[in-house]
């Protein structure tokens, strides 16, 4: 598509009603290359590190973090509070901002300036090294301006003016199983003392988190039939649970704690429109679902999982542990009674 200049996106960009994500996917282009054609003209390339960005982006007060996946999109309003920065991992810990951050997907990082109904919108906008987006922030109105221009001077890159070139998007891999490790497996699951030796484990057997849900079987996971979406979401308003909602991608896992009450279904979409949480996900991208048990010192763990038709992972949701608010007995009665694959 070589007459897509950064001229072109322009002014496919101001004749579309499509949000940014969906433009992109119908041109065959990364996100940021539509961020990319306004460089200098309301776009700033800024340094993606995380011990850079995240102060200069907690300096800016409350704002709006959201953070995508092909399927779900998290929003939280609140500020970047007690960051942690990591070779590997990093995190902001905050009951709102609640943020695990996976560096070595920041690649490229923009702050980005477009006029609006209601006058200039500001945010921080971060992709992958295919340039799909890993996280945005979004400034508000109490948001510091200030604090806005600092981040623009002071993280600005010298290149202004060169496209990226952005490497091919890694494709999705599907449940990765060892039928000959299927007993090590289930042992070594029975043992576990924490849920993050879950991932060490599969790892080290050569299989993938969906894989090993394929193989376990009882007592460790039950496959749910897709219907377990809707119910498990109109279950957990209706008893005000207290969850912790997992939405991701590589990069960046956005966490929500506590309840949500206002559920609005729109054509394909159950959207989640609480007044400092919001949740986009696409039902009709939910192809598998899993209820998982995973046993910890604190007890079992118990989670209700999606995916889609080619085996990413959408959202994980756990029941909040009673030390923290939560009621495990009732948490754990509602997944037992969503329905199950035939």
């Amino acid at each position: 598509m070589n007459d897509l200049t950064p001229a072109r996106l322009r002014d496919l960009k101001r004749e579309s009603t499509l949000r940014p994500f969906d433009l992109a996917a119908q041109l065959g282009l990364p996100e940021a290359a539509l961020i990319e054609a306004e460089l200098g003209l309301g776009v700033t390339r800024i340094d993606a590190t995380l011990a850079r960005l995240i102060p200069a982006v907690q300096a800016l007060g409350e704002v709006t973090a959201l953070t995508r996946n092909r399927s779900c999109v998290i929003e939280k309003i609140g500020t970047y509070n007690n960051f942690h920065d990591g070779e590997h991992a990093a995190m902001t810990l905050d009951a709102e901002i609640d943020l695990r951050m996976f560096p070595r997907h920041w690649v490229h990082a923009y702050a980005v300036e477009t006029e609006g109904e209601n006058g200039l919108r500001r945010s921080v906008q971060v992709f992958d090294a295919a340039g799909d987006a890993v996280h945005k922030v979004h400034l508000r109105a109490s948001s510091d301006l200030a604090a806005w221009d600092a981040l623009k001077r002071d993280l600005a890159l010298p290149d202004q003016a060169a496209l990226s070139d952005f490497t091919p998007r890694a494709p999705v891999e599907g449940p990765r199983l060892n039928e000959a490790h299927a007993e090590t497996l289930r042992r070594e699951w029975a043992a576990m003392t924490d849920t993050h030796q879950f991932n060490t484990l599969v790892r080290r057997l050569k299989m993938n988190r969906l894989g090993a849900y394929h193989l376990a079987g009882g007592p460790h996971v039950r496959r749910l039939d897709v219907a377990a979406n809707q119910a498990l979401f109109d279950q957990v308003q209706a008893r005000t649970m207290q969850v912790i909602l997992f939405v991701g991608n590589m990069g960046c896992i956005e966490i929500h704690s506590g309840s949500f009450g206002n559920l609005r279904p729109m054509g394909p979409w159950l959207n989640v429109m609480d007044p400092r949480f919001n949740l986009h996900l696409r039902a009709d991208h939910v192809a598998e679902m899993w209820q998982v048990e995973k046993p910890t010192k604190r007890g079992m763990a118990v989670s209700v999982e999606a995916f889609d038709a080619e085996g990413a992972l959408t959202y994980q949701c756990f029941g909040m542990r009673a030390d923290k608010g939560g009621d495990p007995q009732l948490w754990a009665d509602l997944v037992n009674g969503l329905p199950g694959a035939a």
